[in-house]
């Protein structure tokens, strides 16, 4: 355990986050809710945390090490269907909320929004309601009901969309296989196939079309790294 805060009883959330200074911030964002607050900086140390004890509420961020933040969702439902999943992240593109919301996620929030609409979400959320950011409601809503084309990158799997937004950060294969813990060659096979899903010919195409869809890396671009708080 990374460490715990207990305030007043009410919610066990359980907060996913491998940023210290993303979870320190957000500790004093949610003070006032009360309850019990766990952090875990890994999926799989928050599987192990679900099993040990019981949880109202999983505050998950996409961007983790080894297991994504998507297919930690995915399992949290699976294995604890009465945990809630609020997921809180920096990307505002409809297609990281819309894959969210298909593993089964409650709510889609992203860091740059107000702690009091932070607080209001996680309460909204944990009640059995549902939330999800201004910015990007309408365009899920419309992809939900088919209603506008999607873009080339929604076919691309969850692994898939991880590694094009490291590429697109300039981060290098190698790196790349060290934090998500695939070997180079795996990493670069899912690279090939990016370029082949979305009939791209090289790196710079690639990160064009990254930018072009704003299709970023929230490990470079985090609003805690910038101000320590919310």
């Amino acid at each position: 355990m990374t460490g715990a805060i207990t305030t007043a009883p009410g919610l066990r959330m359980l907060l996913v986050d491998d940023h210290a200074i993303v979870r320190e911030g957000l500790k004093r964002v949610l003070d006032p809710i009360g309850g019990d607050l766990i952090e875990a900086e890994t999926g799989f140390q928050a599987l192990q945390f679900l099993r040990e004890g019981k949880f109202d509420l999983a505050l998950v961020d996409l961007s983790l090490p080894g297991m994504t933040g998507l297919e930690l969702i995915r399992r949290i439902k699976a294995e604890f269907s009465g945990v809630r999943v609020l997921v809180l992240s920096m990307h505002a593109e409809e297609q990281y909320a819309l894959r969210a919301f298909k593993v089964g996620a409650d709510g889609y929030v992203t860091k740059d929004i107000a702690a009091r609409e932070l607080v209001g979400a996680v309460r909204k959320v944990a009640a059995g309601g549902t939330y999800v950011t201004e910015s990007i409601t309408e365009s899920v809503v419309r992809q939900l009901n088919g209603s506008s084309e999607a873009p080339l990158h929604a076919a691309l799997t969850d692994r898939e969309l991880d590694v094009l937004r490291r590429v697109a950060a300039g981060q290098r294969l190698t790196e790349i296989g060290t934090v998500l813990h695939l070997s180079v060659k795996t990493v670069s096979t899912h690279k090939t196939r990016i370029q082949e899903k979305l009939q791209l010919s090289s790196t710079a195409e690639l990160i064009r079309y990254a930018l072009e869809n704003r299709i970023n890396d929230p490990c470079t671009n985090d609003p805690f790294v910038r101000t320590g708080s919310m």
